[in-house]
């Protein structure tokens, strides 16, 4: 029951920090968004949505040092909704 109170807890502070960015039409690509979002990715449990969003983080650090920072924020931000999901 702990458990799933602290994954409860761990991604209702995900959302809050993720919303005001997606009320702007998406999660903007910075270290700050990066970390926090791969932090709720880390937190869930292992399945095919963790695995997807995983993969998205992954695309988005290879696009922030590329220099695209639109492709960055679009792959964050599908990682983010992933992690929000049950």
């Amino acid at each position: 029951m702990l458990k799933n109170l602290i994954g409860a807890a761990a991604m209702a502070a995900v959302a809050f920090a993720v919303a005001p960015a997606h009320a702007k039409g998406g999660v903007g690509c910075s270290g700050d968004n990066l970390a926090k979002t791969e932090s709720a990715v880390e937190a869930m449990a292992d399945n095919d949505v963790k695995f997807m969003a995983e993969k998205e983080i992954s695309l988005a650090q290879d696009a922030m040092l590329n220099g695209k920072m639109g492709a960055c924020g679009m792959h964050l931000s599908k990682a983010a909704r992933a992690s929000m999901a049950k």
